[in-house]
């Protein structure tokens, strides 16, 4: 039986992270400086590169996400797993939060009432209370076509929309629908194109955002 290897958080981290670099080049894929942080955290969270070629970003996402978040920016997420996700003492260092409504039994309420699901109805109650934050979707396709409706109907323009729901149903046409809107509309977006996705890729790509902004991208300044 082999020893064990690499038993500290931090120099699990960094191996994780060389590991993925060293076969990102011998796949011969050359992943943008900018968009690094983002594509590799994904790839160390899920150990699967093909979001080295899914995922999407429009111009300059990443630095405009990573800089609202340096501003004190909030973070939105559709799931409760994401919201746990997110690192809550890189969020302290830069004076931001981060929230999740889709238990909040307003929200509830408010989508029997509107006969829409709890995800359409918590995008919408967030979307009034916090206009200008970082949304991050890893679950619910029918929360990014809200956030899609929300921006075209009105001045709804938010820092960043991380589009990464998972499955078969409504899915990729999110996805699809988020990149056009966003685009069209000047508004930040990354999203991980096809079926693929999760929580645990929203929260992946808002940790590579807030350890970019908190200056933490090595695991030493987070004192691991």
């Amino acid at each position: 039986m082999s020893a064990l290897q690499h038993r500290l958080p931090g120099d699990i981290e960094r191996t994780s992270l060389a590991i993925i670099a060293q076969e990102l080049a011998e796949k011969g894929i050359a992943v943008p400086p900018e968009q690094q942080a983002v594509v590799h955290r994904v790839i160390h969270a899920t150990a699967d590169f093909d979001y080295a070629e899914t995922l999407r970003f429009t111009p300059g996402a990443a630095a405009r996400g990573a800089a609202a978040l340096a501003a004190g920016g909030v973070i939105v997420t559709d799931t409760n797993m994401a919201l746990a996700g997110v690192s809550k003492p890189a969020l302290a260092k830069l004076g931001g939060a981060a929230y999740c409504y889709m238990a909040g039994p307003a929200v509830a309420a408010a989508a029997k009432a509107a006969g829409t699901t709890r995800a359409v109805a918590a995008m919408h109650h967030a979307a009034a209370a916090h206009p200008g934050a970082v949304f991050a979707v890893g679950n619910a396709p029918t929360a990014l076509f809200a956030l899609c409706d929300a921006m075209e109907q009105g001045d709804f323009r938010p820092a960043l929309v991380i589009g990464v729901p998972v499955g078969f149903v409504n899915v990729v046409e999110s996805k699809e629908r988020l990149m056009e809107v966003c685009q069209r509309l000047g508004v930040p977006a990354i999203a991980a194109m096809g079926r693929k996705g999760g929580s645990s890729v929203a929260a992946a790509i808002c940790n590579a955002l807030l350890y970019t902004a908190a200056g933490q991208l090595d695991p030493a300044a987070r004192g691991w």
